[in-house]
């Protein structure tokens, strides 16, 4: 069994700091922390939880729940590396990691659920935040942290700066030259309502028309209901010059519905998406779209979520913002 000693001769830095680093303590510089963490996981070092957990009253395990309606899994990038983010900032400070498993629509009792597993506190990614199942979780004992849906003042959450993500999509579309402007949402939730109510009010700013024809409905990370979506809009006596997809997963789909009717995005019609996966930067042309930045989501609710577990007499619950960026592709016609 590898031992804290056995990593301090490997680095050759001492006992303590090793300690310290695989703790993740600020005393430590993050170079040397990285590399000592990194050693670590090639000596193939595991913490003693069992004896860890009998002198602090902690499992050191922390549940994720993660409900997947679309079946993407987590071969959707941009939760991936989310849970990317979650498991590296667990991980340096000696936790593991465990799915949960369950249906928020059917009020399933994530309380009861953790409670029977003892987790240290539970990271919510993706679920119907207003469930009474879910809702009891957030309100109990147990440490938890959202992802894009803010309780109160009371309870930390981790928010994709969907407002930033969308000016700076809608300007750039606008600043092409574009007036019709349709957009595909998401089904409707918390961040569905930020991203609508942000769309309108930069189309309001520049004096451009939103009719009602212009907005339909599908699903996240769906490229059916957004393929469907496609073709309603595209059969409008007046189409839009420009579609907006709630995410690039669903953007794939509109590609297919918009090739089969011999429209090339890019040159007959403009589209952009939203979340910056690999996948549509690897298209001819690439997807105009923008990327949020999943790894520093994930770093930042770990964070939360273990100063709750670990300092809670002086954690002081946040809502933090994290920003991303605008890729420009080449889904986006110039008209002036």
């Amino acid at each position: 069994m590898v031992t804290l000693k056995d990593i301090a001769r490997e680095c050759n830095v001492s006992f303590s700091t090793v300690s310290k680093a695989l703790k993740g303590s600020p005393e430590i510089s993050f170079e040397t922390t990285d590399f000592i963490q990194k050693k670590a996981r090639e000596m193939g070092y595991h913490p003693n939880i069992a004896a860890r957990s009998l002198r602090t009253n902690r499992t050191y395990d922390i549940g994720v729940i993660f409900e997947d309606k679309t079946g993407a899994g987590f071969q959707h990038q941009y939760f991936a590396t989310i849970i990317s983010g979650i498991q590296k900032v667990a991980f340096s400070k000696g936790y593991e990691m465990t799915f949960v498993s369950g249906d928020s629509t059917k009020n399933y009792d994530y309380y009861a659920h953790a409670l029977a597993r003892n987790y240290d506190g539970v990271a919510i990614l993706s679920c119907d935040y207003t469930s009474s199942g879910v809702k009891q979780l957030v309100q109990s004992e147990i440490p938890t942290v959202s992802l894009d849906y803010f309780y109160d003042m009371d309870h930390s959450a981790v928010m994709s700066d969907y407002s930033a993500g969308i000016d700076e999509l809608m300007e750039y579309v606008i600043s092409q030259g574009h007036k019709k402007i349709a957009m595909i949402h998401g089904e409707k939730t918390w961040v569905t309502e930020q991203r609508v109510e942000a769309f309108k009010n930069i189309c309001k700013k520049h004096g451009i028309e939103t009719p009602s024809e212009y907005f339909a409905e599908g699903l996240y990370h769906d490229p059916v209901t957004s393929s469907a979506a496609t073709e309603v809009l595209i059969s409008l006596p007046e189409p839009p010059t420009c579609i907006f997809y709630p995410d690039d997963y669903a953007a794939l789909g509109g590609i297919r519905e918009l090739n089969s009717h011999g429209i090339v995005p890019g040159k007959d019609i403009s589209i952009v998406g939203y979340d910056g996966i690999k996948l549509t930067s690897m298209m001819i042309p690439p997807l105009t779209t923008y990327e949020q930045n999943g790894e520093i989501i994930g770093r930042t609710m770990a964070e939360a979520l273990l100063d709750k577990i670990e300092n809670p007499e002086n954690f002081v619950p946040k809502k933090e913002m994290v920003t991303g960026r605008l890729i420009h592709g080449g889904t986006v016609v110039k008209l002036c």
